[in-house]
């Protein structure tokens, strides 16, 4: 079997000193020897478990007997370990993983090399250091709107970033000049401004068409805010929208409700970016 003799075990005293011999010059020899060592002795415990749940009687048996019995289990026991796949071969990985033998899989392929990680570089992780940016960007214009209308400056930052796509979709005229326009405001017959017209998305009957519409442009996004504020303040239709600005969900839905957009998820989708406006403006 091993170097050990087929019938030892690390219990005589002999076969301990072979043993410890072994892990000084082989490690992993040894790590295997004890593996099979602890298969053979659980399953020297499982035939004597057998053994004693079978037998209904111990009239017949003597100290004799039972020395004899206790030495086939232990032959049995021998020659079932160390089989493919069996106890052993589960020990023997573990072993050597504690002990530093098998650091784990080999892959089949060298892994390419990862850069040092740098937290410092990402100190947001959703929408990522851009939307950080654009919170501090727009946040003394959004506080000069609050001020007009009571409506929280975080929570009008988040409509911002929700129509904007955090800055990233901004409406642009046809030559690729932006538009200022955060909100996506269209140009009604009462807008005497600039306007930008663009291909848009509308909901009609629950499905999404795309359509070309005017908006509103403005020579900075500060005046987009400031123009916000006074389609909320001065707009009949948005005046429960100032009423339940107390949190974000209800300043959605009552947004939702006076019509401000046409998709039917609008307020869940807003309520989730003014949410993330609002940990950013914490974290800044």
């Amino acid at each position: 079997m091993t170097a050990l003799g087929a019938n030892a075990l690390a219990g005589d005293a002999q076969s301990l000193a072979t043993l410890r011999s072994r892990a000084a010059s082989d490690p992993k020899a040894a790590v295997r020897e004890v593996a099979k060592q602890f298969e053979a002795l659980f399953m020297q415990e499982l035939m004597k478990s057998m053994r004693a749940a079978t037998l209904s009687s111990g009239m017949l048996e003597n100290e004799g007997s039972k020395l004899g019995t206790e030495m086939l289990d232990q032959q049995f026991a021998t020659k079932m370990t160390g089989l493919p796949g069996g106890l052993s071969e589960a020990i023997t990985r573990q072993l050597e993983r504690q002990m530093g033998l098998a650091p784990g899989p080999i892959p089949s392929a060298p892994a390419p090399a990862m850069p040092p990680l740098q937290v410092s570089q990402r100190p947001t992780r959703i929408p990522d250091q851009a939307a950080a940016d654009f919170v501090q960007r727009h946040t003394q214009a959004a506080q000069a709107a609050e001020a007009a209308t009571g409506i929280p400056a975080a929570f009008m930052i988040g409509q911002a970033a929700h129509e904007s796509g955090w800055g990233r979709r901004e409406i642009r005229h046809a030559d690729g000049a932006p538009s200022h326009n955060l909100f996506g405001i269209k140009a009604g017959a009462d807008w005497k401004g600039p306007v930008a017209e663009t291909l848009t998305t509308e909901f009609v009957d629950g499905r999404a068409v795309k359509s070309v519409a005017r908006f509103r442009a403005y020579a900075s996004t500060a005046e987009s805010f400031a123009d916000y504020a006074r389609l909320m303040k001065s707009s009949p239709r948005y005046q429960q929208v100032l009423a339940q600005a107390q949190d974000a969900g209800s300043f959605a839905a009552s947004l939702q409700r006076a019509g401000y957009a046409t998709d039917p998820q609008y307020a869940e989708k807003l309520t989730r970016v003014i949410n993330t406006a609002l940990r950013l403006q914490r974290m800044s």
